[in-house]
């Protein structure tokens, strides 16, 4: 089973969305999926359910992954197992929770004492790590989809290094170019620094890779202008390459020709799609008639479809291909 985790330091680029459709997409593909909302916002759960079955939840709170990780933050214990929601064929969920703010400082703190080689610590820093495991395995999930939130705080760490892989969701402007000049640093740094503590490690406590490898980027929310970018958004997109090796890959500058392999998709923003999509809890390429969807929006559905099919094969594809190298 592998994981990938849709991370970008800079927020509103469209990232819950790009998790939400390729989750759906994925498992008509072929790939049995689990999609795992890390965000204290829980975007990913709102997307997947109305409101009514997100208080059922957050009262309940053992399908949540704060129900997981409670045990930890409350010091009574190790992790619980998750209960993954079935929301279509082969298609699972571990919600969110907005309490899981909660877990970030007692994650901040675990960190330094990881070093330390402290059972709390990293039965705390893996906690992720190994909810995901059983969560997949108890619902058969070979791709595991982490949406996580916009800050390189504790939280967000501890996620990535449950990923195998990264994929940087992005819009083509100077926030995101930005976004990536924070992100890369930070996950080379938090790579070899999690490096260290395996190998200074003493336990029988399963302990991720902590690969973070990058996959790749997608950009997204951007207008199209017969079938081109608009001149704007083509100015920035031309830098992401550069920034995205120089930054992300810590690769020399070059030149990059076109199309750019690290370039995953370039995905219009579906504007007139996307209300109808979040009021009826369905992905874009889903609605129906009875949601809205007539007349020309018809045509929109079905480039939408296909856009996220082809995204879909691809990632498919490299999780596939792409070893994460421990």
């Amino acid at each position: 089973m592998k994981t990938i985790a849709f991370f970008n330091n800079k927020g509103e680029v469209g990232k819950t969305t790009l998790a939400f459709h390729l989750a759906h997409m994925l498992p008509r593909v072929g790939v049995p999926t689990l999609a795992v909302d890390l965000d204290p916002q829980a975007n990913l759960t709102s997307a997947f359910f109305d409101e009514e079955r997100v208080e059922e939840l957050w009262q309940d709170g053992g399908e949540t992954i704060l129900g997981c990780v409670e045990p930890i933050i409350e010091e009574l214990g190790d992790v619980r197992p998750a209960r993954p929601i079935a929301v279509a064929d082969d298609l699972h969920v571990v919600a969110g929770h907005l309490g899981l703010s909660r877990f970030e400082d007692k994650l901040s703190d675990a960190w330094l004492r990881c070093f330390g080689n402290d059972p709390a610590a990293l039965r705390a820093t893996t906690a992720f790590h190994r909810v995901i495991q059983k969560a997949a395995a108890a619902c058969g999930a070979e791709l595991a989809l982490l949406d996580v939130g916009p800050n390189l705080g504790a939280i967000n760490r501890a996620a990535l290094l449950a990923a195998d892989f990264l994929v940087v969701p992005l819009a083509a402007d100077l926030f995101s170019l930005q976004g990536l000049r924070n992100l890369g640093p930070t996950a080379r740094t938090w790579r070899q620094q999690w490096g260290t503590v395996r190998s200074l490690a003493k336990t029988t406590i399963e302990m991720p890779a902590g690969t973070m490898q990058p996959a790749g980027y997608v950009v997204l929310q951007h207008a199209v202008r017969l079938d081109r970018p608009a001149a704007h958004f083509a100015r920035w997109a031309a830098r992401v390459p550069e920034v995205f090796r120089t930054e992300v890959l810590a690769m020399k500058a070059a030149h990059v020709g076109e199309p750019d392999p690290w370039c995953l998709a370039t995905l219009r923003n579906y504007r007139s799609l996307m209300p109808m999509a979040q009021e009826s809890r369905k992905p874009m390429f889903d609605l129906k008639a009875a949601d809205g969807a007539v007349g020309s929006f018809g045509d929109l559905m079905r480039s939408c479809r296909q856009d996220f099919e082809d995204l879909a094969r691809r990632v498919s594809a490299l999780a596939a291909a792409r070893k994460a190298s421990p």
